[in-house]
């Protein structure tokens, strides 16, 4: 179990150690050039982003996660399952949709001149082009990072520390804060630095609103200017940065320890929130399905309903199949991977272990183009070389038997979405008491058997999280895609780009609506899952003050 930890750890490394080679390799004209002129305008967009994208999916994504599970209101069982929703669809997907609604000539705006009578200058609108305005659409869709990791970690709690807080006098929100949010913050945390990850490493959105970040720094770089080594070097300060986040998130957490306490035996009843109490409670939680699922999808449909009888051509299911085939492979390949690495960390808490699992997270970090190019290099160099042994020793050609293979696009994803997969494990792994396993070991277990019989049924929400996590990733990633896919070979992400890259918004919308809808059912199982947890295993629900 060792020896296949450290293989998914080293696959997860070798693309980045490419980049790091390219980088030390190359020479630095173009990034001293870059350090002299636009260098600080990314590091200042770039940490604006992070800011913004990191308080508004924690405040959005615990809040909700707490008011669903913590309480009842009117609704709530809707709203669980609808909250995680725009996680199905990509960023710049919403960034086509409301700059068709909300731009000078789209629809909001003029149906304000059309009622006012005002000319272009004679009012201030906000532009939804901008850095703003790309963060907001991050935010609507990564928030279900934090909702879903929080809301699994909610349900998990055990009732003895929080009444424990009650019987000492502290009220129902001073138990909550000073209780049962640090307790979860190891999930939320989580959460939030996997919505971190994904906007550093955002190229599509920002691209589009032409909000200079890093991201756009390297793939100008790469493509515009024809350096793939200064594309190395911007690529390993978004990896920096990144490093960076993480060790400050995992040093503040170093000393602390909590544990499910098991079976609890204290039922408490969940409060009912009733007058303007529940009315904030589903204005709060509604607010972010409107803007990041309902009203996006309505604008898509309505963009695209002209074309919509394309779904059903055989064309489109091709799209849809191929999607399909890699976000199931890739989704169970790394989810795996995870769990072996995680698994072996436990059991062997050495500092060497721990270190595979920091290796297996860099991925995130990095771009998925860049993620791409590092892994071309080493196997297009290990194809080429076996392909003129073969020939030299057999004379025969063996081609190219890695380079350009869906093999080789799962092994990007599984680099690109290994992050996401430990986090969603790792956060309901740490609920589970060490004693757990001691235990285990003297009735004669093996650690296969461990895992298998005992650590799998206790973390299937957390496995659950991770899997849809991974899931609709991949339906929506796109750099990777474009470089590494196979001769004939495109994904529905691909298809939608194409067509918004030439301006064919309308067109564009019927792919992107597929890939939400797609995205929907396992987001719904996901959340019906939690559901029955709520039901049968949580046995106390923290009630806040409603008078």
């Amino acid at each position: 179990m060792a020896a296949l930890a450290w293989v998914a750890a080293g696959l997860c490394l070798l693309p980045i150690l490419a980049v790091v080679i390219a980088a030390a390799t190359s020479g630095v004209e173009t990034v001293s050039g870059l350090a002299q002129t636009v260098l600080p305008r990314y590091a200042r967009a770039t940490a604006t982003m992070v800011l913004i994208v990191g308080l508004g999916t924690a405040i959005i994504g615990a809040g909700t996660a707490w008011l669903v599970t913590m309480t009842r209101f009117a609704g709530r069982r809707l709203l669980e399952i609808t909250l995680a929703l725009p996680l199905a669809f990509p960023a710049y997907v919403l960034a086509y949709a409301y700059t068709d609604f909300l731009d000078h000539p789209g629809w909001v705006q003029t149906t304000l001149r059309d009622l006012t009578g005002w000319g272009p200058r004679d009012y201030w609108f906000p532009e939804i082009r901008s850095l703003p305005g790309a963060a907001m659409m991050l935010v609507l869709v990564l928030y279900p990072y934090v909702y879903l990791l929080a809301r699994a970690a909610f349900l998990q709690q055990s009732a003895t520390a929080y009444i424990a807080a009650r019987s000492l006098g502290k009220g129902p929100w001073a138990a909550f804060f000073r209780v049962s949010l640090p307790i979860a913050r190891p999930a939320i945390a989580g959460g939030v630095l996997l919505a971190i990850m994904e906007t550093i490493a955002d190229f599509g959105t920002v691209s589009y609103f032409n909000v200079q970040t890093f991201a756009t720094g390297i793939y100008q770089s790469w493509f515009s200017f024809a350096d793939r080594g200064a594309a190395a070097q911007l690529a390993l300060c978004l990896l920096v940065f990144a490093l960076v986040l993480a060790a400050l998130e995992r040093g503040q957490r170093r000393s602390q320890r909590q544990h499910m306490a098991g079976r609890r035996f204290e039922v408490m009843e969940p409060p009912r929130l009733t007058g303007w109490r529940a009315g904030l409670a589903i204005a709060f939680c509604a607010a972010p399905v409107l803007l990041g699922f309902i009203l996006p999808a309505g604008l898509l449909l309505t963009m695209g309903w002209d074309d919509l009888g394309l779904i059903l051509t055989s064309r489109y299911w091709g799209f849809l199949e191929n999607s399909l085939t890699l976000a199931t492979v890739a989704g169970l390949i790394t989810v795996a991977a995870a769990v072996l690495l995680s698994f072996n960390s436990r059991l062997h808490p050495t500092k060497r272990n721990k270190m595979a699992i920091g290796i297996a997270g860099l991925g995130y970090a990095v771009p998925g183009g860049v993620i791409a190019v590092g892994l071309i290099v080493p196997f297009a160099a290990f194809d080429n070389a076996l392909d003129a042994w073969m020939r030299q020793t057999f004379d025969i050609s063996t081609g190219l038997l890695l380079t350009g293979s869906i093999w080789l696009l799962v092994m990007a994803y599984m680099v690109r979405f290994m992050a996401a997969a430990l986090s969603a494990y790792d956060a309901g792994l740490s609920t589970i008491n060490p004693n757990i396993d001691a235990v285990a070991r003297t009735l004669g277990r093996s650690p296969t058997t461990m895992l298998r019989g005992v650590h799998l049924p206790i973390l299937r929400p957390s496995l659950l999280t991770a899997l849809l996590i991974v899931f609709v990733d991949v339906m929506k990633e796109l750099p990777a895609t474009l470089i590494m896919r196979p001769f004939n070979f495109d994904t529905l992400a691909v298809q939608a780009h194409r067509l918004a890259a030439d301006e064919r918004l309308a067109e564009a919308a019927i792919p992107s609506l597929v890939i939400g809808a797609v995205g929907l059912l396992p987001v719904v199982i996901l959340c019906l899952s939690l559901g029955r947890g709520d039901k049968t295993e949580r046995d106390f629900v923290p009630e806040p003050q409603t008078e």
